[in-house]
């Protein structure tokens, strides 16, 4: 179903939030995401690892021009983008469920953010997460136990950007 935005609304605060989608290996979800991202006001998105790049067919077809609207960058390797990242003040905020992971609605969005994605089957490794300041997990209700990444994504996104 196609759902048309009836009006802008402003972010209480000024908080910048950009995303790192690492190894997901569907240009599908990346479309998606792109498109999400530039619904929810996301800064940047980086692409690691062996995400798919624009210009790809299913980034395009997925992402409806948002691939040419949001600002992206590709990045071979994660951890140096993290620590550039959090040298320029973003909290690293790794979307997964984890033993250290925190519901969702407990997080505010106070400063410069960057949601973190991984694999559709893996998700993140335990390095990643090392390097994370806070994972946050949504809560799953019913017998499945994950979301589709882009799913998860824009769950996500809202979330944090309406506190």
């Amino acid at each position: 179903m196609f759902m048309k935005a009836m009006g802008k609304t402003a972010r209480k605060n000024n908080a910048e939030v950009a995303v790192i989608c690492h190894n997901i290996r569907s240009a599908y979800n990346i479309g998606s995401i792109f498109r999400t991202a530039d619904g929810a006001g996301v800064k940047k998105i980086f692409l690691t690892g062996y995400s798919p790049t624009p210009p790809h067919s299913g980034i395009i077809k997925s992402a409806l021009g948002a691939e040419l609207t949001v600002k992206w960058e590709k990045a071979l390797k994660i951890t140096p983008l993290i620590v550039r990242l959090k040298k320029d003040g973003y909290e690293v905020v790794a979307i997964e469920q984890n033993e250290r992971s925190e519901p969702l609605d407990q997080f505010r969005l106070r400063r410069k953010t960057c949601l973190v994605l991984g694999n559709e089957v893996r998700g993140l490794s335990k390095k990643i997460f090392s390097k994370c300041d806070r994972i946050l997990e949504i809560p799953m209700r019913g017998k499945k136990e994950s979301l589709n990444v882009s799913v998860a994504f824009g769950i996500a996104a809202y979330s944090i950007i309406k506190n």
